[in-house]
């Protein structure tokens, strides 16, 4: 008996413990967004770098309705000097013919076609982006996703926050404007639980950067081996991000989010997507298991358990008013990081933020079920520590 209570006991604290630190993640992705992301030019600090070149590396693989366009924006871009390596694996990708659409389109524009990559290791974007960070010129590498579109600015901000003591420098995720519920639901995800764990893990020091838009020293990549060194994982942006922090650099967040403008989504592409990156993080953070403890409903249970225990107050009522207060701080984040009026109603951001929350156990459940990933073409499984294998069909 004893021991139980001494473990009922344990469970209180683990709960209030939990209060405060989610609440303080939530305090903070909030004051961040709002001090830092969409700053006007005039408010940023003149940059250390102003005129250093920039070589941008948009790997590319198939072709979504939005593809030209966001990768026109790339081509009217205001900087004065950069130079854009377009990296296709396959001859008879039709994301050629879009590249020479655009190549003849922009002849003033330094920017270079490289079509057959250069096999090095598992990961299908490194092998692909290799022959153009081999061309590469210039001292920055730009490391930009296909379905990233960025304003005619986005470069200058990058380099702004590229200082003297900073190797990276990376964009907040989020989504653009689109049609239908399938996106409302991923600029939701991508507005609320997604920022409130990246932005406040970057604030107290802890490295989290995705690869969707970074902008990186090549020489310190370089001198942790280059691109080849990094072939071995699947999740290439989180060790290319610990091999520079390892040596030194610093950190800084662009204050223009990494827009997401992809053609193709639906809710089925959501959640594959989330299960894959939860299966990356599972293999590489062991600490990922206790996740789910992060995530609205499960949170709410546990605190309210402890709330129950200690000071006797009625648990589901004591849930249903955290839930509530969660839901409306996730709703003034997603406003910030939107950083203008949404393009859905407050319905429909209930709607999706529900559906979302209920989703979370699930999709962590799922991805401790199977260790192999689907990615582009291949199948990977998973090691311990991050590397992979490919999975190859006989």
């Amino acid at each position: 008996m004893a021991l139980l209570d001494l473990a009922m006991q344990g469970l209180a604290v683990f709960g209030f413990i939990l209060f405060l630190v989610l609440w303080l993640m939530h305090f903070m992705s909030i004051i961040y967004v709002r001090l830092h992301l969409h700053r006007k030019r005039s408010e940023v600090k003149q940059p250390f770098v102003q005129l250093v070149g920039v070589s941008l590396l948009k790997p590319l693989k198939g072709v979504d309705p939005n593809l030209i366009s966001n990768l026109e924006t790339f081509f009217t871009l205001d900087y004065p000097k950069y130079e854009i390596l377009l990296c296709v694996q396959d001859q008879d990708d039709p994301a050629v013919d879009v590249c020479k659409k655009l190549l003849g389109k922009y002849p003033n524009v330094d920017a270079r076609l490289f079509i057959g990559g250069k096999k090095v290791g598992i990961n299908p974007k490194i092998n692909n982006l290799m022959p153009g960070y081999e061309a590469a010129k210039y001292g920055l590498v730009w490391i930009c996703d296909s379905g990233i579109r960025v304003k005619p600015d986005t470069l200058t901000d990058l380099t702004n926050q590229m200082t003297e003591k900073v190797g990276l420098v990376h964009g907040l995720p989020y989504v653009a404007d689109r049609q239908g519920f399938a996106a409302t639901l991923e600029q939701v995800y991508f507005g609320t639980s997604h920022p409130r764990s990246y932005i406040s893990a970057n604030v107290t020091g802890i490295k989290c950067v995705t690869g969707m838009s970074c902008l990186m020293r090549k020489d310190v990549l370089d001198q942790a081996g280059g691109l080849v060194a990094f072939a071995q994982y699947i999740a290439e942006d989180y060790f290319m991000a610990k091999a520079i922090a390892d040596r030194g650099w610093k950190f800084s967040m662009a204050t223009q989010v990494a827009l997401q403008n992809s053609g193709s989504y639906s809710i089925g592409q959501f959640q594959s997507r989330m299960i894959r990156w939860t299966k990356l993080r599972i293999n590489m953070l062991p600490g990922t298991v206790l996740e789910p403890v992060s995530e609205c409903f499960l949170a709410s249970l546990i605190i309210g358990w402890a709330a129950h225990h200690v000071f006797r107050w009625d648990m589901m009522v004591f849930f249903m008013c955290h839930c509530l207060a969660w839901f409306l701080c996730d709703y003034v984040q997603l406003t910030g990081v939107q950083g203008g009026p949404l393009c859905f109603s407050k319905l429909d951001f209930a709607v999706a933020w529900f559906i979302r929350e209920s989703m979370a156990v699930q999709i962590f459940l799922s991805a401790l079920w199977d260790p192999t990933i689907s990615w582009r073409t291949g199948r990977y499984r998973l090691r311990c520590g991050g590397t992979a294998e490919e999975i190859l069909d006989v």
